[in-house]
């Protein structure tokens, strides 16, 4: 696991070595255990390198033996024993343990199909000498992030945004259809990101660049939902074998690993899975709890934790806590962000290294692909409804997944006519799942300044734009499996993988590695029968059946319970105080020019107002407000810059000119 960056400079200049050392520490984050170097005339990269594989012989960069191909990697491949075999077998010899080494001979031998044969979580960037061509890939779900930018004749990459806005030529602004883009969907498009004149790689994609620019992103793999002919037995005896083994690789490190335990199905199958792997003595786990009940999961992960028989270590977050780390996950996040739930997630991943952790598994991925969400549950209840629009007890089916709907039935009737049924009819609607989200996340663009909205639309709706982004088979695809893809697409590997996933992890250095998006599992699960992953309204039914041997049937049954964080109180707390609140005072929204200043000073008033009643959107629009104005402070209106790194590892063309210790530091 590491930090990657690198620039191919078009115009004849020499690979700028300050510079690479410059990005480079905008990345300590990622990897605190060594610096790597690579220079070869125009080209140039340079690595963080975090030590979980191969801890002695791991550094980067690294190549295949005829030093042609040279490799830099953020994450891991988790096959990269049996791909090391394989290629042995073909004739090649390795000088390391290490899998990135994997990398740089599976490229030699098979070129870019080599991305289809690893089962792994990776950006990758490959330098071939002879061909004066480097290749840049992510991973299937784009678990770990590469960005994009061409600035004066260079072509330059790097793991995170912040990187990139170290080139001399790069505009420190924040780019409107990515700000809009965000308050419209939780995220961005691959093709724009919060900041000015940077762009994602979307995930499961390569792209080759020379002397002729950058190339047109290419897609090696996408997730098939055309189901499978099997019976149910087999279906199930599959999903849980795939999930073993998907556990078992992702054991594979030469430090200790540990588990998040968040309370759920999901977590709880994986760490159980783990613990007859490696035994409770060998597995730590680790839980986020909260001081206000109404959010905290603790009794159920304790519940968990000592039916599995491993010590939890729990992690206690109140109001001050989350408010006090909201600027942090803000700066990591590289985006606005609507809620608060990252922040928690950030004090979590700094237990874990406290622990002296460098890895921890996590259950993500199991709700997007074994259709856990309620945003399933409702697509599939409005199509009930929409076709007998007039029945008065098709939408009270609603109430199952609504919970406090059930509880105050005086609300349900007006709820219902006034959300659920907006759009009911639309059932053609390719984004048919998602447009209630997407509609009831827009009512917070209401604090952006208009110049701003007026400088994002000639890009077009996002609506439009994702839409244009959907395959062909997509049209074939079931309701179910429609509404799965787009959730893959959009609020998963842009919210939750990375604002709540990657970037708070390895904000404190720490790795996480996901068993549920193993390629394997994940293509088997798309393939499954609807009603193999939505059974009725009771979901994840073929994953429930595959984990009843590992876990309890009350800890099987138990509903899912939401993950999310507090957001009023943080922003507001009873007793005064409320420091984030600073960032929107009417002189700092005057300098940024981002947010409409009478919309937010209403909606501070509102909150103000100890008998008010605020809506989650009124939460969403003050989160986004003040998150806008952190990344404004921290990147445009006064940037923190980190010092450039010495590196420990050089190499010039093909020869190793320096190798000074292993660990970073400053110049």
């Amino acid at each position: 696991m590491c930090g990657i960056s690198g620039s191919y400079r078009r115009r004849g200049r020499a690979a700028d070595a300050g510079l690479l050392l410059a990005m480079a520490g905008e990345l300590v984050h990622r990897g605190p255990d060594g610096v790597g170097v690579y220079l070869d005339d125009r080209f140039g990269m340079a690595n963080t390198r975090l030590a979980i594989v191969d801890l002695s012989g791991g550094e980067q960069p690294l190549s295949d033996e005829r030093r042609r191909h040279w490799v830099m990697q953020n994450g891991e491949i988790y096959n990269h024993v049996e791909l090391r075999a394989e290629l042995e077998a073909c004739g090649h010899e390795f000088a390391t343990r290490s899998d990135t080494e994997v990398v740089a001979h599976a490229y030699e031998e098979w070129g870019v199909r080599c991305l289809e044969r690893f089962n792994g979580d990776f950006a990758i960037a490959v330098w071939d000498r002879e061909r004066r061509e480097l290749l840049l890939a992510r991973d299937r779900f784009g678990v770990r992030p590469l960005f994009l930018a061409e600035w004066d004749g260079d072509v330059c990459f790097a793991s995170e945004a912040k990187a990139l806005l170290r080139h001399p030529a790069a505009r420190r602004e924040l780019d409107p259809v990515g700000i809009v883009d965000t308050f419209t969907a939780w995220t961005t498009l691959p093709d724009h990101t919060a900041f000015a004149g940077i762009r994602e790689l979307p995930p499961a994609h390569y792209v080759l660049a020379g002397p002729r620019g950058i190339g047109e992103p290419v897609r090696w793999w996408d997730v098939d939902f055309t189901p499978v002919a099997a019976r149910e037995e087999e279906l199930v005896g599959a999903v849980e074998d795939l999930l073993v083994d998907s556990v078992r690789l992702r054991l594979r490190a030469d430090v200790q690993v540990g588990a998040y335990v968040s309370g759920g199905l999901d977590s709880s199958a994986i760490a159980a899975i783990a613990t007859r792997q490696v035994g409770t003595d060998r597995l730590a786990g680790f839980g986020v709890g909260f001081s206000d009940s109404r959010y905290d999961e603790s009794a159920a992960q304790a519940a968990i934790a000592a039916e599995l028989g491993v010590e939890l270590h729990r992690t206690l977050v109140d109001a001050s806590a989350i408010a006090g780390a909201f600027p942090a996950a803000v700066e990591l996040a590289e985006k606005p962000l609507l809620r608060t739930g990252g922040a928690p997630l950030l004090c979590l991943s700094r237990a874990v290294r406290e622990a002296g952790l460098k890895v921890v598994l996590t259950g993500e991925g199991a709700d997007e692909l074994f259709a856990g969400y309620d945003i399933f549950r409702e697509d599939k209840v409005r199509r009930f409804w929409a076709r007998d629009p007039s029945s008065a007890l098709r939408p009270l089916l609603l109430r199952r997944l609504n919970r406090w709907l059930a509880t105050d039935p005086s609300k349900a009737g007006a709820f219902l006519t006034s959300f659920y049924a907006r759009g009911l009819l639309d059932v053609e609607d390719p984004l048919y799942s998602h447009r209630l989200r997407f509609a009831n996340t827009a009512r917070s663009l209401k604090v952006l300044d208009r110049a701003v909205l007026e400088a994002a639309a000639p890009a077009g709706d996002f609506g439009e734009r994702l839409e244009r982004t959907l395959p062909p088979e997509y049209a074939r695809f079931s309701p179910l499996a429609r509404a799965q893809y787009l959730e893959i697409a959009t609020f998963f590997e842009g919210y939750l993988l990375h604002p709540q996933g990657d970037r708070m992890l390895m904000g404190n250095s720490v790795e996480g590695r996901f068993p549920y998006l193993d390629y394997r599992l994940a293509e088997l699960a798309a393939r499954l029968p609807d009603s193999l992953r939505l059974r009725g309204l009771r979901e994840k039914h073929a994953l429930r059946r595959a984990v009843a041997s590992y876990l309890p049937s009350e800890l099987r049954s138990r509903p899912k319970v939401p993950y999310r964080a507090p957001i009023q109180q943080v922003f507001f707390p009873p007793g005064g105080g409320g420091e984030l609140r600073s960032f929107l005072e009417p002189a700092r929204i005057a300098e940024a020019g981002l947010l409409d200043a009478a919309t937010v000073a209403r909606l501070v008033a509102k909150f103000r107002r100890p008998e008010a009643i605020v809506s989650e959107t009124d939460e969403m629009a003050l989160a986004g407000a003040t998150s806008l104005m952190i990344l404004h402070d921290r990147f445009v209106a006064r940037p923190r810059l980190a010092e450039p790194l010495v590196p420990n590892r050089m190499v010039v063309g093909d020869r190793v000119v320096r190798d000074a210790g292993r660990v970073a530091e400053p110049v």
